[in-house]
């Protein structure tokens, strides 16, 4: 009942499936939380029949860019169905006689392999780790018995979030589900008669560089990733509680426009080439209430479609005028956000969740290293 060390190669098992489909549109990647998510990389044209599949039960893995993020993207499918991904990923199966799947991800989860993942890469920009290095790495593996006892903890919060996050996509159900209705019941106006532009600068400087935001696809402004040592902050522009700025250029945003609202009771600031407007009258149309609709995918697809340029085509303050969307009674639209709020707020304590368990992975796998050990 004690420890054993392993390398990595004696348990995996290189997998290679294609997915021979030439035009499938659900790709997927890894992010740094070690999960599979939708690719942000525009798919259209691009012939999917050499990537890879992931099977359930089966890792993948980016060896391209651990030397970038310090932490080795790998993904775990404990689903039912088939995931595709990129070409360049490395997909593989543990031998569950040897180590538990779970307790493997759990493993990966820890900053110590990140560390080490980090430390076995090449000396390339990205730093780079080939599979042979990978399968090189040595582990200490408790006995399954002990895997199971420590796997049943993470097993029992994973069923927890998952179930958790099932109550969360029925409140968004029901909110998409409340605009249908008003799109097909209501008549749509043009918000143009409901908003209008503002243009205040930080000319007094009063606004210093941590206010300073950057605004995503995702409609949310973000921590700006510009470098801004010596930069005049005098002609950004800036965003009151309850205002938007938007980003009007969309040729290069995967067919979405860079929009947010400023839902916090502090002003940003944001760069003289976004453009900042507000809701005229709250009594007419609540600003919690157009942003449900800017979020929305017929919103991105429209902006786009009215964009206009060459090299670069923008959604000009004009025809941002000219979207229209159903405008019911204040009270109905404050009911719909009522539910929206509710579904953001419990979609932030789901990503608690998730970090949670993620936390929790290198507790765990001690806990069985030290059970392992005195055993």
């Amino acid at each position: 009942m004690g420890l054993s060390k392993v390398k990595i190669g004696s348990f995996v098992e290189s997998v290679d499936i294609r997915c021979k489909q030439s035009n499938n549109a659900e790709v997927y990647g890894i992010d740094i939380n070690k999960r599979f998510i939708a690719t942000r990389a525009k798919m259209d044209g691009i012939d999917t029949a050499k990537y890879r599949t992931v099977p359930p039960e089966c890792f993948a893995a980016n060896f391209m860019h651990i030397g970038r993020d310090e932490k080795i993207p790998v993904a775990f499918n404990d689903t039912n169905d088939e995931i595709i991904v990129s070409p360049a990923y490395f997909i593989f199966k543990a031998d569950t006689s040897v180590i538990l799947n779970e307790y493997f991800y759990m493993l990966m989860n820890s900053n110590e392999f990140d560390r080490y993942a980090w430390f076995c890469t090449d000396s390339s920009i990205r730093g780079n780790l080939d599979w042979d290095r990978f399968c090189d790495i040595e582990i200490d593996l408790p006995p399954l018995p002990v895997q199971q006892k420590y796997v049943n903890v993470y097993n029992a919060m994973v069923k927890n979030q998952k179930a958790y996050e099932s109550g969360l996509n029925d409140l968004k159900l029901t909110c998409d589900a409340y605009i249908d209705e008003l799109r097909r019941t209501l008549p749509h106006k043009a918000i143009g008669e409901y908003i209008e532009q503002l243009d205040e600068r930080n000319t007094s400087l009063s606004i210093d560089a941590e206010g300073v935001r950057g605004i995503s696809t995702d409609k949310e402004f973000i921590a700006t990733k510009a470098d801004l040592d010596g930069v005049g902050l005098g002609n950004y522009k800036v965003v009151r509680t309850k205002c938007f700025a938007y980003v009007p250029d969309t040729s290069r945003r995967g067919d979405k426009i860079s929009l947010a609202f400023n839902n916090t009771d502090k002003p940003f600031l944001v760069s003289s080439i976004s453009t900042v407007f507000r809701v005229k009258n709250i009594q007419e149309l609540l600003p919690e209430y157009l942003l449900m609709h800017f979020k929305r995918s017929e919103f991105d697809r429209y902006a786009r479609f009215n964009s206009w340029g060459s090299a670069r085509e923008a959604f000009a303050w004009e025809d941002m005028c000219e979207v229209k969307i159903p405008i019911p009674d204040t009270k109905v639209q404050q009911s719909i956000v009522n539910i929206y709020n509710a579904y953001i707020a419990r979609k932030d304590i789901n990503e608690r969740l998730k970090a949670q368990i993620k936390d929790i992975c290198p507790i765990l796998i001690k806990g069985s290293l030290e059970e392992a050990k005195s055993a």
